[in-house]
């Protein structure tokens, strides 16, 4: 266990891959604020739907997450040149974290993976070569890292695409059924716009999608097949790029590949003056035994978190408990007709709420469809009228459709979702299933 975890190798993978990782969050950070997306999604909003537990995290007011952004992205810009690395990637980190947690309109699972890299990174010796900080303080200076880590990041990614592999797995996804409703909104694209609406391109990338999800770690890891694996990398992750526009994770995730090549071959390319670390010492560290506890946990964790749903009566697709955190990627749309009304407990006076008065366009869909953002959206409801000294019960009537096939009631219409408590754990019996 020691030679395999502290082995010391050459570092060229690690200081490349911060390169790549601190311009990405840095195009992360800038890219929000100029393509309106900050303005749009945390600054219009009267209130986010944030992770229930987390109310009291809202945005800043005024302008201020157009600060908050720019200063995500300066971090970027730190990290990618090793300056500050430490104070940078720990800021990032946190930051990246808040603004995760403060709003789930924009829910993506790649978010998610981001605050996790991010938070290896933090503690990764990064900085060590090829950095501002290894040039003001040359004692910091390496040209190797323990094996460790790059083992992490293999582990994680494996979890990540093996978990996604098996989530395709089932009947709306095998028949293309998910595949034609998300090609459908593309056919205006420019040139791939008609060739994506054939029945035949569903199944390749269907099919492709299954294969290369679940194959692709074990093909970057076996050196016969790496550059196959490469390859294939690449065309998947700039084909979701310019179909999906799924932001930075196309580019992070084929960055990541850099941890499955020799580092000879990485310093031979990237960093030809380098001195090569090939002396493979074992150098144990006295937090041994902690990283090792802690990490251990962190990996179960990350393999269990995913399997939650099947401990929560209903179909995951259909009630949403357990979707999160659980790398369930584009595999549904849903769609729904829901009508709110508010009761005034003490008159008995109904009033119909209309949700434009409350929310923006984006946040509408999910709070038609989503239990979740349902019940959170009868909280603030609640709290609004209480402001104005009224006790409310709020019922919500919703009828959804999965994947565009039969349209069945969701919500139990009689129950009170402003007096009814969220079950984290456990399925919430308001929530019907479906037949």
């Amino acid at each position: 266990m020691n030679k395999f975890l502290f082995k010391h190798i050459d570092n060229s993978p690690l200081i490349l891959f911060r390169i790549i990782f601190g311009f990405l969050i840095a195009v992360e950070g800038f890219g929000a604020i100029l393509t309106g997306w900050v303005k749009r999604t945390l600054m219009a909003p009267q209130e986010t739907f944030t992770f229930i537990g987390f109310e009291w995290l809202q945005p800043l007011p005024g302008n201020g997450m157009l600060f908050y952004y720019g200063i995500m992205g300066l971090m970027g810009v730190l990290v990618m040149v090793g300056y500050k690395y430490r104070f940078a990637m720990f800021t990032f980190t946190i930051m990246w974290t808040a603004t995760y947690l403060m709003q789930k309109s924009s829910y993506n699972n790649h978010y998610y993976l981001l605050i996790l890299i991010s938070a290896f990174m933090a503690i990764m010796p990064a900085h060590r070569y090829f950095s501002v900080d290894a040039k003001q303080n040359p004692k910091i200076k390496s040209n190797s890292m323990p094996q460790w880590c790059v083992v992490v990041f293999i582990i994680q990614m494996f979890i990540v695409y093996t978990y996604a592999a098996v989530a395709k797995i089932y009947p709306d996804w095998l028949d293309t059924t998910v595949v034609e409703l998300l090609m459908k909104r593309r056919e205006h694209f420019w040139l791939v716009g008609d060739l994506i609406q054939e029945k035949w391109v569903h199944y390749a990338i269907a099919y492709f999608g299954i294969l290369f999800d679940a194959f692709i770690v074990p093909l970057l890891l076996f050196k016969p097949t790496r550059i196959l694996g490469f390859i294939a990398g690449i065309f998947f992750h700039l084909f979701n790029s310019f179909i999906f526009h799924i932001g930075i994770f196309p580019y992070l995730a084929i960055g990541l590949t850099v941890f499955f090549f020799q580092p000879k071959t990485i310093k031979s390319i990237f960093f030809k003056r380098k001195e090569f670390y090939d002396k493979g010492e074992v150098i144990v560290p006295k937090y041994k035994n902690l990283g090792i506890a802690i990490f251990s946990v962190y990996f179960v964790v990350q393999v269990l978190l995913p399997l939650r749903h099947w401990a929560i009566k209903g179909d995951v697709l259909w009630t949403e408990e357990g979707h999160r955190l659980s790398w369930r990627m584009m595999l549904r749309s849903r769609a729904g007709i829901t009508s709110y009304k508010v009761v005034d407990k003490s008159t008995g006076e109904t009033i119909a709420v209309k949700l434009e008065d409350y929310l923006t366009d984006k946040q509408i869909g999910p709070a038609r469809s989503k239990p979740d953002f349902m019940w959170q959206f009868a909280q603030r409801l609640k709290r609004i009228y209480a402001e104005e000294g009224r006790d409310v019960s709020v019922y919500v009537s919703s009828n959804v459709s999965i994947n565009g096939g039969k349209t069945s009631k969701l919500i139990d219409s009689s129950v009170d979702l402003a007096n009814v408590p969220w079950d984290i754990f456990w399925h919430s019996d308001w929530i019907l299933l479906r037949n």
